[in-house]
């Protein structure tokens, strides 16, 4: 699971975007971020990666103070797994030389297992799995970054805008995923994303940032019928 206690950090010194955030994400929950740009949500999921550290507060994963930790430290003890937005695969290789390349730290055998099992998981990829990446379409690319991040068996992962630059269908299907590797991996979700409505409806529980605090929180159903959401967040009054 992910807790995260009283969160202050910021990119420059004297200046704090995240003012104190806390929020949880049990094992096989999805929780999402919302808020308008600028307001956070991909700065916390940074921080709580370990791209950098908090100034003050604490992140916990699976009730280990990791909030000093970098990124690779946590990926390589199968802690978390990251799925950034944009640069999210590598062009140059296959499927199947992406997915080793997540798994890189596990042995051999393990690791050809772990491809199997995902490849599965996953049938376009597996269907796929000697093409180069650049062949695949933007929502098989993303499916491709989730798997990736999946190699290790990570116990909670982070996905960064996981609709961005999709087409509709496409989104559908990415987020069908999502719900299936919920299911399947038993895995911690915390994903930020703009598109509200759809990450409500595949979503346990919300928070929506602003001003880098948390303004808003719940069930997401409940928070996708809120009048205040639906005006502020979403676009329109509730009906």
């Amino acid at each position: 699971m992910i807790r995260v206690e009283d969160l202050t950090a910021g990119y420059v010194r004297g200046v704090d975007i995240l003012q104190g955030v806390s929020l949880e994400v049990g094992r096989g929950e999805i929780v999402t971020l919302l808020g308008p740009n600028g307001c956070g949500k991909s700065t916390l999921l940074k921080c709580i990666g370990g791209y950098f550290f908090p100034r003050q507060g604490r992140i916990l994963l699976e009730g280990d103070d990791v909030s000093q930790q970098p990124m690779h430290t946590k990926v390589r003890s199968g802690a978390l797994g990251f799925v950034p937005q944009t640069d999210n695969v590598f062009t140059a290789l296959s499927v199947r030389e992406n997915l080793l390349v997540g798994g890189q730290f596990l042995p051999p055998r393990q690791r050809a297992e772990r491809l199997d099992t995902l490849c599965a998981l996953y049938p376009v990829l597996g269907q796929k799995r000697h093409l180069s990446a650049a062949a695949l379409s933007g929502g098989e690319r993303q499916l491709l970054a989730l798997a990736r991040a999946l190699m290790p068996n990570p116990r909670t992962l982070l996905l960064d805008e996981p609709s961005a630059g999709l087409s509709p269908k496409m989104l559908q299907e990415v987020f069908a995923a999502i719900e299936h590797t919920r299911r399947q991996e038993t895995v911690a979700i915390l994903m930020v994303e703009q598109n509200a409505v759809e990450a409500l409806r595949i979503s346990d529980r919300a928070y929506v940032l602003a001003q880098g605090q948390v303004a808003m929180s719940g069930n997401a159903q409940a928070l996708l019928r809120d009048p205040r959401m639906r005006e502020l967040y979403l676009g329109g009054r509730a009906a």
